[in-house]
């Protein structure tokens, strides 16, 4: 651990021998394709599909005629912790979508039907033959919207368009606020995105009259397991779940969807095996969708720009569905105050449902939204007090010496919030030096055309949260020695990583550990890969069994040396005594006495966190802003981050570096847009913009490393945190650009509201 080892996953993939969902094909399989609603809101008053099934190679078609009735079942964090429940009585609604509705589609791109057939593309073409009688209905598309007293209720039961809404308070906001020097009001809004990742998603089902084997581009293997088990109706033990090679998830194949039951569904009732792969126009449609919300921020401050109260009403755009419930609005909440000290804090969350794409967590989580509020009225303030924006965060950053810092509210396991270490003021005079914010904030914004500006933005981000993740460890009479795991790997380096904490616990070379995660045939239980998790939670069950495995190791070996384990050691894969070096056992050698004796060199271990640890960095950036055309260049760009104890600093690296390539996107270009009748406007990637090699600049990088105390070896998630604060540090180096552009005599400065900073909205902020 601490060595930037090589990826060992990366000589296969480079290769083209990865094995994704699309590769996998089984004997005799039929391709699925999904009839889809073309409306956002609509009564589905029949279905006939008679044409479709004239055609020769059509298998069936199926609607919710043919699969369990009701709402999907519970997936992940469906129900929050009742300690949380407690504290907040939050007003919540279920709200789970149906494999296929049997009433109404509320959402363009919806499954209302599935057709197989002997091919793909006749899949396609013949779906195309399905008539579905759709009765239009009014759509509700904005938030806000919905929220009026006259708005269409979405949901048949329901008496308002509101999933979720509570309320967290410490101290007295209000009052707070009534007393301090200066009151930041302001709005902002944090548009709607997707994650995007290069691999569409896919489902390759098979049943063989014992078992019913699915092959999922899942995030979460075990728990995609339980779903399928209890809509199928069939033991645990008789479904077997498989995440293959899987080309990057960021959160969006980290939810539960009816596609991937609905294909174990008819490989069941076919007996046929059962493939779907989706195409773009179809996960940019109907996969989750992100962010979008809007905060409504007040934020007081003392005169010298100490931070008195912040008060936030946010409303989240869930779309047609929340089925995560508290997690992303609370995630929000969380995270709020930041590495700040926040003494009165009143937060409200109103979580709407709308004819859109439901949304979910995507890399970040709420956290990017909570960030690009707080740090914008940082900004603001600043700007209002005349004060250094970098100087103005100093003195609000928690210390190093006041850790452990309770921040005075619960985190959304229940647990007291409490950030456990780090360095903040460190972090941020780092990043601060690393793009030269003195000098470009001395040097000035040109008058010209050009005008250069820079920005700072800070996070913490809770990471390894439970409620376990699992690890079996087993020496092979080879020598060899097999990881399997819960955690599911799309891309990250599972296989690397991992194979060094093995290595590190029972004394074997990292080549000689394969890392097998995301089949649930490997390990009983598991939760998979989400949430800043898989090093800290998988991580340390992987140390633990390792560990356990290494003192089964002693205690075999000296039985066959005549030592006491005490005086053995595992080093490169073999046994030795302390004493003499030369004599010793390979753990193969090892491994065949103990299966001579009926035992085995394996453990299985769980780790469940006590909480969540706390991750956390700052961010710089320099911008160049084009005055005539309003086009937005990241000149520089720095990031200094602390995720405790670094396994691989340049896997690290590439966690973060790509974060940051997202937070570029999220700040300026990425952007899903809605017309009034709830038709998705960017529905390719040739409206649907995004960073390639060309917009993301050089990134300056550095590792702080502050031990966690809440797990053994001392981790802070990674996954997440790049992405986090990129639009905010980036909306504060454009507003910095900006200063005095404004093209109306006597006109105020620009201010930012909103992302992503298009040209046309560059523009439109010069031109007041």
């Amino acid at each position: 651990m601490g060595r930037s080892v090589r990826r060992v996953e990366d000589d296969r993939l480079l290769r083209g021998g990865g094995r994704f969902v699309a590769d996998l094909s089984r004997p005799g399989q039929l391709h699925a394709h999904f009839v889809r609603s073309p409306l956002a809101r609509a009564r589905i008053a029949g279905i006939d599909a008679s044409k479709a099934l004239e055609l020769p190679g059509v298998a069936g078609v199926y609607t919710h005629e043919h699969v369990p009735a009701g709402p999907m079942p519970p997936f992940l964090w469906d129900s929050p912790p009742a300690k949380l429940v407690g504290a907040l009585q939050p007003e919540l609604r279920p709200c789970h979508p149906p494999l296929l509705p049997a009433d109404e589609a509320r959402f363009a791109g919806q499954a209302v039907a599935v057709l197989l057939a002997t091919d793909r593309y006749l899949a396609e073409d013949a779906a195309e033959l399905v008539e579905v009688d759709y009765q239009p209905l009014e759509a509700v598309t904005d938030a806000r919207a919905a929220l009026e007293r006259h708005a269409p209720v979405l949901h048949g039961g329901w008496d308002s368009n509101v999933a979720v809404r509570f309320e967290v308070r410490k101290g007295d906001a209000a009052a707070a606020l009534d007393h301090a020097d200066l009151v930041v009001r302001e709005r902002f809004e944090v548009q709607r995105q997707a994650g995007l990742p290069l691999e569409t998603r896919g489902a390759l089902a098979e049943w063989d009259g014992a078992t019913l084997t699915l092959w999922s581009s899942t995030q979460n293997a075990h728990p995609l397991r339980r779903a399928m088990s209890r809509v199928a109706g069939l033991d645990p033990e008789k479904v077997r779940v498989v995440a293959p090679d899987v080309g990057g998830g960021f959160g969006v194949k980290g939810v539960l969807y009816p596609e991937d039951l609905l294909v174990g569904l008819l490989a069941l009732r076919t007996g046929r095996p059962v493939k779907w792969v989706e195409d773009r126009a179809e996960h940019l449609r109907s996969a989750i969708h992100a962010r979008e919300q809007v905060h409504q921020v007040e934020l007081g401050v003392t005169g010298d720009g100490r931070i008195v109260a912040l008060r936030d009403h946010i409303v989240v755009d869930c779309g047609a569905f929340n089925p995560l419930g508290l997690v992303i609005p609370y995630n929000t909440i969380a995270h709020l105050m930041g590495p700040y000290r926040v003494p009165h804090l009143e937060a409200v969350a109103t979580g709407v449902i709308t004819n859109k794409t439901p949304t979910a967590p995507y890399r970040g989580a709420g956290r990017p939204e909570a960030v690009f509020a707080v740090e914008r009225a940082l900004e603001l303030a600043a700007r209002a007090l005349g004060a250094d924006p970098l100087e103005l965060r100093l003195r609000n950053l928690v210390r190093p010496d006041e850790m452990p810092f309770a921040a005075g509210i619960p985190y959304r396991d229940g647990e007291p919030l409490v950030l456990d270490g780090g360095d903040y003021p460190r972090a941020l005079r780092r990043a601060a030096e690393l793009v030269d914010y003195a000098g470009v904030r001395a040097a000035g914004v040109e008058a010209g055309r050009r005008r250069v500006g820079v920005g700072l933005a800070c996070y913490v981000e809770g990471t390894g949260i439970g409620p376990f993740e699992g690890a079996a460890v087993a020496v092979g009479p080879d020598g060899r020695v097999t990881v399997r795991t819960g955690a599911c790997s799309q891309g990250q380096g599972h296989a690397t990583v991992l194979a060094q904490v093995c290595a590190d616990h029972l004394g074997v070379a990292p080549e000689d550990v394969t890392v097998v995660g995301g089949d649930t045939a490997g390990i009983d239980r598991g939760w998979g890969t989400v949430a800043s998790r898989s090093a800290v939670v998988a991580g340390s069950a992987v140390a633990a069994a390792a560990a356990a495995v290494r003192e089964r190791v002693l205690e075999v070996a000296g039985d066959l040396l005549e030592a006491a384990p005490a005086d053995l050691r595992v080093d490169a894969g073999r046994v030795v005594t302390a004493g003499a070096p030369e004599r010793g056992l390979g753990l193969g050698e090892v491994a065949r006495a103990a299966a001579g004796g009926g035992g085995a060199l394996a453990a299985t271990e769980y780790f469940e966190p006590p909480t969540v640890t706390w991750a956390n960095g700052a961010h710089a950036a320099v911008v160049e802003v084009d005055r005539d055309t309003g086009e937005v260049r990241v000149l520089r760009y720095g990031v200094v981050h602390d995720c405790g104890r670094v396994i691989n600093p340049v896997i690290v690296d590439g966690q973060v570096r790509g974060g940051v390539a997202q937070g570029i996107g999220g700040a300026l270009y990425e952007e899903l847009s809605y017309d009034e009748e709830g038709q998705l406007t960017s529905g390719t990637l040739a409206d649907y913009l995004v960073p390639t090699a060309g917009e993301v600049p050089r990134i300056d990088l550095e590792h702080l490393e502050t031990p966690s105390p809440l797990n053994p070896l001392g981790l802070r998630g990674v996954g997440e945190g790049g992405a986090i604060p990129g639009p905010a540090v980036i909306a504060n180096a454009v507003e910095h650009a900006l200063r005095g552009s404004g093209s109306r005599p006597g006109g105020q400065d620009p201010v930012i509201r909103r992302t992503p900073l298009s040209p046309a909205h560059v523009r439109s902020l010069i031109e007041g």
